[in-house]
């Protein structure tokens, strides 16, 4: 899989195709990043792109969103920053999120480590000196 860099907000809309494609049919997704790097920003460009009408926002305090793609697919936004254990992750269901054949995309997913699916595909999402965006799969 190639980087991807978003030069503006402009281009994120195209820069969420080219990601959707390289994943092809990997449906567990760990986006890394500090805070600011864009990731919920990216996060709805990906809804956006996929036909999701819902408003998308970071389910910072719920720690799980659901959306409605326009081909009827679910989508599962994660947001585990405010996660204190792993039991709290378990006891939302997460096994039954990850294994849904939904796609999963989850902001902080280094909170929950030790849990995730050998087969999740790891993203960091950085700012660049020029305020571009790198997404560089890991």
């Amino acid at each position: 899989m190639r980087d991807i860099v978003i030069n503006g907000l402009g281009q994120i809309d195209d820069a969420a195709r080219e990601f959707l494609k390289e994943i092809g049919d990997n449906r567990i997704i760990a986006l890394y990043g500090s805070m600011g790097a864009g990731k919920t920003t990216f996060v709805t460009a990906l809804c956006r792109v996929l036909g999701v009408e819902d408003v998308v926002n970071s389910p910072t305090f719920t720690i799980v969103n659901e959306y409605m793609t326009e081909d009827g697919e679910l989508v599962f936004h994660f947001d585990f920053y405010r996660i204190k254990s792993l039991r709290e992750v378990e006891d939302l269901g997460f096994e039954e999120y990850v294994y849904s054949g939904a796609l999963c995309l989850m902001e902080w997913p280094e909170m929950i480590e030790d849990i995730l699916p050998e087969e999740t595909v790891k993203v960091s999402i950085s700012e660049q000196e020029d305020g571009s965006r790198l997404i560089k799969f890991i």
